[in-house]
């Protein structure tokens, strides 16, 4: 199946405001909004949080280059690094945004189900929406390099905005934020949101989750 340009343009046109509206609706519901930052150290906030719009500049870097800039000989040349051009790019590309993009809906809205819940299989959903975010991320620096490797003009741009979006989707969000969650931690000594009928107690509850900006469009 041939996947035009245009019609990648349209699908972000769609998902990228529908990852920041999943984030308006879900913040909207939510009592307290530090709880999501998890376990992350506050000391460790005020270096992450710049990363944040790091990572959406990258993201239009990347969006740019790759759906504006590009001949379209060129944007469906676009290949794996360890392959040759078939002519196929399009499919590729779409395939890295919908990994990236469609998960990036979920995260919130899945976090904050699995702090309400806390089901045995709820971190496992959670940590696999930021792996495929992460597996989409790692797809565009693979296009971008195999652009890369055959001159294309602009291929640098969008690496380096793969890049930038990697040290926050990957990094912050999969490594760290994954690794810092109290995913088994007792909850019932806070409210998550503003309808609950949990009674709000003196709990510790630790800063979280790096709210992917795109993350961010994550």
């Amino acid at each position: 199946m041939e996947v035009s340009r245009e019609f990648i343009r349209k699908f972000t046109f769609i998902a990228g405001p529908l990852v920041l509206i999943s984030y308006a609706f879900a913040l909207s519901r939510l009592d307290d909004w530090d709880s999501l930052w998890g376990g992350v150290p506050e000391t460790w906030i005020t270096y992450i949080v710049p990363f944040m719009f790091i990572a959406a500049i990258g993201f239009l870097m990347y969006w740019w280059v790759a759906l504006f800039k590009l001949d379209v000989a060129v944007f469906e040349s676009l290949r794996w690094p360890w392959s040759e051009s078939d002519g196929n790019g399009g499919q590729r590309l779409l395939l890295a945004y919908a990994l990236f993009l469609i998960p990036s809906m979920l995260w919130i809205d899945s976090t904050i189900f699995h702090m309400n819940n806390s089901y045995s299989w709820t971190p496992i959903l959670v940590i696999g929406i930021l792996a495929l975010a992460s597996v989409g991320n790692i797809m565009f620096g693979l296009l971008a390099y195999g652009a890369m490797q055959d001159g294309v003009e602009g291929s640098r741009i969008m690496l380096l905005g793969s890049v930038f979006l990697g040290i926050q989707v990957i990094l912050n969000d999969l490594i760290i934020w994954s690794a810092k969650f109290p995913w088994y931690q007792e909850k019932s000594g806070f409210r998550l949101f503003r309808n609950a009928s949990i009674p709000s107690a003196n709990a510790d509850v630790v800063p979280a989750a790096s709210i992917n900006v795109l993350s961010c469009f994550r």
